[in-house]
């Protein structure tokens, strides 16, 4: 299976990624709605290949997700870019999470690796060592991290400084790497338009060349455009019911209303707006939006295409700020 497109790719460490990527907390994993089926999560996973997407992020903690990814790149494993997260910082389970992974994954590496929140119980130095044994091993190309505040990441680059320097294995990654202390090079929280908390750590991400990854970067779908006044009758997601209705307030519709109205004075839709105003920032690598369709997942990839000026970017703040 080939990309049929090509895509604009950016850096996470050594790695290549497309800047929109698939969420995968939409395969099998029932705390949400509509949770896609083997079938589903295999239609979406060629769909995104088609459309010059190589990003893929899952977690041990979304169900099965991970084995119906694994199985829905059996085969192409080497087109893709996996992303998953372990839950628990301690090296003995981290390493027992690692194995347990790449058996769900049907694969003998994984590309990022990230902590998926702060353990303050365990030093991040005895997390970061196990992410750069794992390096060495060959079963892990790069270490993360998420929902880390600046505060957390300022510490844990200060804990990497003084490791010793990972070697990397062939045939998993060329040589020509440069040797460097096992690190976070990328952290994953939640960024929109509409909840900007993390300001401050995309800040640090440009200051130190750390990637960023935003996740709920539509909003948990208020930034999709279906989300209009006197247009939601019917609608059956994860917004109007399970565990993010409290997202969809009078104010928040007030904004996405304002917010769209720009977009089409500009000739563009909000979803466009959505990903426009993310990849404005060089530290954003990778938009990681779920999708549950093949039209989502086609929609997604085209909504690239609008790089914002500054003066949108400020417009858009006053806008979501108001």
């Amino acid at each position: 299976m080939k990309s049929g497109h090509e895509m604009e790719r950016r850096r996470i460490g050594t790695l290549a990624v497309s800047v929109v990527g698939v969420g995968c907390n939409t395969f099998g994993w029932p705390v949400l709605p509509n949770t896609l089926d083997a079938a589903g999560a295999a239609s979406v996973v060629r769909a995104a290949l088609d459309a010059g997407i190589n990003f893929f992020d899952t977690a041990e903690s979304y169900g099965e997700s991970e084995a119906l990814l694994g199985q829905a790149l059996a085969g192409c494993r080497q087109e893709a870019v996996i992303a998953t997260k372990f839950s628990k910082a301690h090296p003995d389970a981290m390493r027992a999470s690692l194995d347990a992974s790449l058996r769900r994954l049907g694969t003998d590496y994984i590309d990022l690796w990230q902590l998926h929140k702060p353990d303050p119980s365990v030093p991040v130095a005895d997390t970061l060592g196990v992410i750069g044994d794992a390096i060495c091993a060959g079963k892990v190309r790069e270490g993360g991290c998420s929902n880390f505040t600046v505060a957390q990441l300022t510490d844990a680059a200060a804990a990497s400084a003084v490791l010793t320097p990972v070697v990397r294995p062939e045939p998993a990654l060329s040589p020509d790497l440069p040797v460097a202390p096992p690190a976070f090079v990328s952290v994953q929280n939640e960024l929109s338009i509409l909840n900007q908390s993390a300001a401050d750590v995309v800040a640090w991400c440009e200051q130190t060349g750390t990637a960023f990854l935003p996740y709920f970067p539509l909003a948990a779908g208020l930034l999709t455009g279906k989300y209009r006044r006197g247009r939601m009758e019917g609608l059956d997601t994860r917004l109007t019911s399970g565990p993010l209705t409290g997202r969809m307030t009078e104010a928040e519709l007030d904004r996405v209303e304002a917010l769209a109205v720009f977009a089409e004075s500009r000739g563009w839709t909000l979803l466009e707006l959505a990903f426009g105003w993310l990849l404005a920032s060089p530290a954003v690598a990778s938009v990681i939006a779920g999708a549950r369709t093949v039209a989502q997942v086609a929609g997604n990839a085209a909504a690239v295409r609008w790089q914002l000026t500054s003066e949108d970017v400020a417009t858009v703040n006053r806008i979501a700020r108001a």
